[in-house]
């Protein structure tokens, strides 16, 4: 089901108030492609580019077209591992973050 303008805006407006909000969708992107749910990973990060730094200035840092963007992270999107550590990379420098890898059992 898509989301709605209103939704989408709506995450917008707060990624660019609070930074604490940008950076809990980022790593939620991060944690469901971890744990083997791309589909959902994919949405998020998408969610996140779209309400940051956008798909024009996400080609300029990556080098990869985005169109291509757009589509590697849309519902039927595969990326490889080599785009999506490579999409990751950027967007953890811009938002100034590190991911650390928490075991639970």
């Amino acid at each position: 089901m898509p989301l709605t303008h209103d939704f989408k805006e709506t995450v917008r407006d707060r990624a660019q108030r609070e930074p604490e909000f940008r950076q809990e969708l980022l790593r939620e992107a991060v944690e469901c492609i971890i744990n083997g749910d791309l589909p959902t990973g994919k949405a998020v990060l998408r969610d996140y580019v779209n309400a940051t730094v956008g798909f024009q200035r996400l080609e300029q840092q990556t080098q990869i077209p985005a169109k291509s963007l757009m589509r590697m992270l849309g519902s039927k999107g595969s990326p490889s591992a080599a785009n999506l550590m490579n999409i990751l990379a950027v967007l953890r420098q811009s938002e100034g973050v590190q991911f650390t890898l928490g075991l639970t059992h």
